[in-house]
């Protein structure tokens, strides 16, 4: 167990694995939670046939995640969340709460609908104002989907 990675939490192991499994798939919510600085993002989302429904927002599923029609958390790093041109394939719209220059990053904290998303966008991208309207891509190779906290694709 020298290079595996034990979370645990009331006295149950919910996950084992190296640094970088825990990190990259998250078997449970609250692993994503509690890795990363910050954690995961968690935005709920319906699955509709073959489109993916958040924050009033319509988006294709991704190809191969199929996944039964439903309620789910998109789980998103804030390292793989970025900025994209509205409209884009896999975006959603955001309003800017926060942007920080943190010096190795900027720090983006933005609401998609009542959900907080925090994106790690790049040190030299324009500082964003509070109440600005930004695309953030969520959709992606990196994108986790959970059923009752639970990763299924």
């Amino acid at each position: 167990f020298a290079d595996q990675v034990i979370v645990m939490t009331r006295g149950q192991a919910v996950q084992v694995g190296s640094a970088d499994a825990l990190f990259e798939r998250p078997q449970h919510t609250f692993v994503g939670h509690f890795i990363g600085s910050p954690g995961m993002n968690f935005v709920p989302a319906r699955v509709v046939g073959d489109k993916l429904e958040i924050a009033g927002q319509t988006l294709a599923l991704p190809v191969g995640r199929e996944l039964p029609a439903g309620d789910y958390k998109l789980g998103v790093r804030p390292e793989y969340v970025g900025l994209a041109s509205a409209g884009a394939t896999g975006a959603l719209p955001a309003t800017v709460k926060r942007a920080q220059d943190i010096g190795t990053h900027m720090m983006l904290t933005a609401l998609v609908g009542a959900s907080t998303v925090k994106a790690r966008l790049h040190p030299e991208t324009a500082l964003l104002r509070a109440g600005e309207t930004v695309w953030l891509q969520v959709l992606g190779p990196h994108t986790c989907f959970y059923a009752n906290e639970e990763l299924v694709a």
